[in-house]
């Protein structure tokens, strides 16, 4: 098995990027992330992308390209992480399950606690 599929959006505004620091209520609370979620049963990796960050969010994405997707054992649990870059569309930017954000230069993300399945996303971001 895969792992559970995960997708996720590298989402830009201008020129700063979004990283969303996970809620201590979450699994790997605290840890910074690409905001996404898990895919439904019949949808499709983008429609779920896009829902997400709206569900999570309140915003609209618009898709720009697909990213190396990422199997990461975790203790507990194994996930399939699949990141699309995408640019910010519309909407107000409201945190509904995370605990904080941050609209950084790309090079400024390095400096983020992140959750180590993302770690293989940013570095192939930054060398993009």
């Amino acid at each position: 098995m895969k792992g559970i599929p995960v997708t996720c959006a590298i989402i830009h505004f201008g020129n700063k990027v979004l990283a969303v620091q996970r809620s201590e209520t979450m699994k790997l609370h605290l840890k910074w992330e690409f905001a996404g979620g898990k895919i439904e049963k019949g949808e499709s990796e983008i429609d779920c992308i896009k829902r997400e960050i709206f569900e999570e969010l309140n915003i609209q994405i618009e898709i720009n390209k697909k990213l190396t997707p990422v199997i990461h054992q975790y203790l507990d649990f194994k996930i399939e992480l699949i990141p699309f870059t995408a640019k910010y569309i519309s909407g107000e930017l409201i945190l509904k399950e995370h605990s904080d954000f941050v609209l950084v230069n790309k090079e400024e993300l390095i400096n983020l606690d992140w959750a180590e399945a993302d770690l293989p996303i940013l570095k192939e971001f930054l060398a993009l």
